[in-house]
């Protein structure tokens, strides 16, 4: 079964570039906010959307994503509001993957089967769930490429040789290297160790790779984008928005702009020159 994820990867590949895939909080700074910015990513610039599906205990988010998690879970914001959100933003488009990123526990108490066939039926094309290994396959992973949706897992700079086959093993969409050890926006990657390890894994797989945690500027992304197939932009996206509230920590006039100018300007990185609405 050939996804959204598949078919956008193959695109990239025909046009010679690498693509940009946004992070955004679901819900974040509020249902309405949040579905506007999601809007308006593709118009700027993004090729993938990932959307944080808020938990109240995110062990692998740094400051930034655990506060716009926070944000959202205040707004009130819960899994059937994100689904809602996906199903809403696929009213307008339809060809812009959509990865559902976050941890098992919100999947879990919603009810795998459930979450599977909802998920699929509102236009959720992958998952990335960061505390669930391949050990645990049997518990998502397998019952998600079963229901046709792309189960993609986590490389660290940690992941060594005898680790990585089984990474990959029921992996597909893409791969999604993490550039430095530790937290999401922690730290700034660097290119010149980047570049060989994504060439480690590309050993192991056809499948392509996209690298994240700690980008922020155009620039980085053109220097990640010359060895992988995707650049992956977070924290710097829910700072912006995040930097744009009031002070009572409600939405602007500024709010979708500022994510919207910022993902434009990030594109200039894998797309010459500056994007702007279609």
């Amino acid at each position: 079964m050939t996804t959204r994820i598949d078919t956008r990867f193959a695109d990239l590949k025909r046009e010679g570039r690498a693509g940009l895939v946004t992070f955004i909080m679901a819900g974040d700074p509020d249902p309405k906010t949040s579905l506007a910015i999601v809007k308006a990513l593709p118009k700027a610039g993004a090729d993938v959307i990932e959307i944080g599906m808020p938990f109240t205990d995110p062990m692998a988010d740094g400051p930034a994503i655990q506060a716009a998690g926070l944000r959202a879970l205040n707004a009130g914001q819960d899994m059937k509001k994100t689904l809602d959100l996906v199903r809403a933003f696929r009213k307008d488009d339809a060809a812009t993957p959509i990865v559902l990123m976050g941890y098992y526990n919100p999947i879990y108490i919603y009810g795998v089967p459930r979450f599977l066939k909802d998920a699929k039926s509102v236009g959720v094309d992958g998952l990335i769930i960061v505390d669930l290994p391949p050990e645990e396959d049997d518990e998502l992973c397998l019952p998600a490429l079963k229901a046709g949706l792309n189960f993609i897992r986590l490389a660290t700079p940690t992941t060594d040789d005898k680790r990585l086959p089984a990474v990959l093993a029921n992996t597909s969409g893409f791969v999604y290297y993490v550039s430095i050890t530790g937290i999401t926006g922690a730290a700034a990657p660097d290119a010149a160790k980047v570049g060989p390890a994504v060439a480690r894994i590309k050993r192991h797989t056809k499948l392509p790779v996209a690298v994240g945690f700690g980008v922020r500027t155009a620039q980085q992304v053109r220097a990640l984008a010359a060895g992988a197939e995707a650049v992956v932009v977070g924290s710097a996206l829910v700072s912006v928005v995040k930097d744009s509230l009031d002070k009572t920590g409600k939405a602007t006039a500024k709010t979708v702009k500022a994510v919207a100018g910022l993902v434009s300007e990030l594109a200039t990185g894998v797309r010459g020159g500056k994007r702007g609405p279609k």
